[in-house]
């Protein structure tokens, strides 16, 4: 992704919630073959897969 179109968010979190984010990256560089991967790489691809289902869900909503 070009540097560009990347922005920088700050948050603050519990400390449990950054032991967890830590756990997941652990898991996700345990169990993929694409090298180093980042704190960053993780959350993009839960808030993705997030919103992918939100998606669905409203999608269903509409119909009923």
């Amino acid at each position: 992704m070009p540097e560009s179109s990347r922005i920088q968010l700050n948050v603050r979190v519990s400390k449990e919630t950054a032991n967890k984010l830590d756990e997941i990256v652990d898991y996700y560089q345990t169990h993929t073959k694409l090298g180093r991967i980042y704190k960053s790489d993780v959350l993009t691809d839960i808030i993705e897969k997030s919103y992918e289902i939100m998606e669905k869900q409203k999608a269903l909503n509409k119909r009923f």
